[in-house]
């Protein structure tokens, strides 16, 4: 599965649940999107990816905050926490199969 894939499989979990329409943006148009999420991995997981980012996502739907950040070489990272208690994060990971460099 291609990147596109892994949005695709987003886009449908949140319209189906949500009846939200994720989208996304170039990375470079959302510096604050991935500095928010470089640093959640780099202080709080002691985590730094070297691959290319390509596109994030922000939102939120009801009380939770979402953020995505999909790379080049496949992986998708996110970040969500609930308006409630927005200490607790919880940090998810997906790598799409047969990722091809230039591929999304």
């Amino acid at each position: 599965m291609a990147i596109a894939g892994l949005r695709a499989n987003e886009a449908r979990y949140f319209m189906n649940k949500y009846k939200h329409e994720f989208t996304v943006v170039p990375a470079s148009e959302s510096q604050e999107t991935l500095d928010y999420v470089n640093r959640i991995l780099e202080e709080e997981r002691d985590i730094e990816f070297a691959a290319k980012p390509l596109e994030t996502s922000r939102f939120q739907v009801e009380n939770i905050k979402m953020a995505y950040v999909f790379y080049e070489d496949g992986l998708e990272v996110n970040v969500m926490y609930t308006v409630d208690d927005p200490k607790k994060r919880a940090v998810g990971f997906k790598l799409s199969e047969g990722i091809i460099k230039g591929e999304y």
